[in-house]
């Protein structure tokens, strides 16, 4: 994790580039929307969302770098979350006012740079499983990545009383190592597809689109596995590529995107049957609130608002509800 003033200086040199010279040129994966395609289409829905609101502050004060959210699958009405780097294995568990419901150590795991998490099918079917991002890597030297893919836990009211320094314990997680094609790349934003379990990677690029990859279960958890570029994401932003989360609706119909300073949404096209070509529509910029250093994002559970938190205490629990 970078610290909060080196990310706040690359912000700051990002702005003074954009305004004082052009974006450096970069090799492009594949033929994607261009920025002025997705200003036509961000001209159509760029309403889609009501003003965004804050709905609590997170009680927890165990939860100080809110780095992933996701809707509970088990509890509707309940998310996760965890810290980024520093914190140990946990995840925790809140609910819409911001009270703690729960704490977890995730069992057979280890915490370098954990960046998101996600939810979604597993090995076992009718069975719900958490996705949790290691994938940080600002210093660039990580050859493999790991996402840890565990059932999610579930939660009861006599759970509320646990606590970092007394955690409740999760079932044993699985480590999918990941590797990159090519170059070695930092990454905040992992969503995992509600029905085929599929991994999406965004990475998080300065002055650079971002670039998408996939992983595809059923997955080797012996050796590393080879991610697979998609294409890149140019993104209508005065920031570049800096993704810092994302999500990916109950339905599969849509993907939520947030850098840290607004969110962005990507629609599936209607009668489509291919999810892929989700990453080929265009970015809809969507105003997710205030926030001190936002890099996380997640759809409510009936898909119908976004939810984010940010770094920084207190932390706010923001909620954007669909028009």
């Amino acid at each position: 994790m970078l610290s909060r003033l080196t990310k706040t200086l690359l912000l700051t040199i990002a702005l003074l580039a954009v305004c004082g010279c052009q974006r450096i040129p970069v090799e492009k994966a594949k033929a994607l929307p261009s920025h002025s395609e997705q200003t036509k289409a961000t001209a159509v829905r760029v309403a889609a969302y009501k003003s965004a609101t804050k709905l609590a502050e997170l009680k927890d004060s165990a939860v100080k770098e809110s780095s992933g959210i996701v809707a509970s699958r088990s509890t509707p009405g309940i998310y996760w979350t965890h810290n980024d780097s520093g914190d140990g294995p946990f995840i925790f568990a809140f609910d819409t006012g911001g009270q703690q419901r729960g704490v977890w150590r995730v069992a057979n795991a280890q915490a370098r740079d954990w960046e998101d998490i996600a939810a979604g099918p597993g090995p076992q079917n009718g069975k719900t499983y958490l996705y949790i991002g290691d994938t940080g890597n600002n210093s660039g030297n990580r050859s493999e990545i790991v996402v840890y893919r565990l059932p999610e836990p579930q939660i009861t009211s006599s759970d509320a009383t646990s606590t970092k320094s007394q955690p409740r314990f999760t079932e044993p997680a699985e480590a999918i190592r990941l590797r990159y094609p090519r170059a070695k790349h930092d990454a905040e934003a992992l969503l995992v597809h509600p029905e085929t379990g599929t991994l999406y990677i965004v990475t998080k690029e300065t002055f650079q689109n971002p670039e998408v990859y996939e992983a595809v279960p059923p997955f080797n958890t012996v050796a590393p596995i080879t991610l697979r570029l998609l294409g890149e994401l140019d993104v209508p932003s005065l920031f570049g590529g800096l993704i810092t989360g994302g999500d990916i609706s109950l339905d599969g119909r849509s993907i939520a995107l947030c850098d840290y300073t607004q969110a962005y949404e990507l629609v599936l096209p209607e009668g489509s049957v291919d999810f892929n070509t989700i990453w080929k529509q265009s970015l809809t910029p969507i105003d997710i609130g205030k926030r001190k250093q936002g890099e996380a994002i997640a759809y409510r559970l009936d898909g119908k608002a976004l939810l984010a938190t940010s770094e920084g205490s207190p932390m706010p629990l923001i909620q954007a509800v669909r028009q």
